[in-house]
Order: C-alpha cells, then structure tokens, then sequence
C-alpha cells in the first residue's frame, strides 16, 4: 500500500467513525427527548446546517427500540472527537434532567 493508499483509508476509517459518534450523539438526544439540532446549534451556532448531523438523526430509532446510551459514554465519544463546545451543551442539559 503506497502513502496516497494509506492516507485515504485513514481519512476513510475517521469519517466513518466520525459518523458513528455523530450517530451517537442524535440517538442518545432521542433517548432522552431532546432535539440534537437544537444541542447542536447550542454548541456551535454559527455552523451552517449540519448534513451529518441530519443523517444521522434519520438513521435513530425510538428511544423504545434503542438500548441505553450512558451519558458517560456520549461524553466520551464527543471528547475523542474533540467535540468540547457539543459536550458541555450535553453536560447542561444533563444538569437539566437531574434536577427535574
């Protein structure tokens, strides 16, 4: 495999899991009802509308047919991806739901 190869399967594998966090990400604001849209222009307003984002959100199932989401485990895979902005939107509303 030459450099070009291995960059592009590189860049292929962080796509798709960049996917999958975003995916993450939607089910576990469905699972706990709340818009990944509006926790998204929360953290990041000035983006425009995010086709990832609206992909992966048309990709989630009900919170009934979903298995559990820790609020650790979104934590975690938006750190690794460096989604701090995303993650402290999570960490308020998490606040939120405690203390209602």
């Amino acid at each position: 495999m030459d450099n070009k190869e291995m960059e592009e399967k590189v860049v292929g594998n962080f796509q798709r899991d960049e996917q999958m966090m975003i995916l993450v990400f939607a089910q576990w604001c469905v699972n706990n009802d709340l818009d990944p849209s509006t926790l998204y222009n929360q953290a990041y307003p000035k983006q425009a509308k995010n086709p990832s984002l609206q992909q992966a959100f048309d990709l989630t199932v009900s919170k009934n047919e979903s298995g559990h989401i820790a609020d650790e485990t979104v934590l975690g895979v938006l750190s690794l991806f460096g989604n701090e902005d995303l993650a402290l939107v999570i960490t308020e509303a998490i606040g939120n739901r405690e203390r209602n």
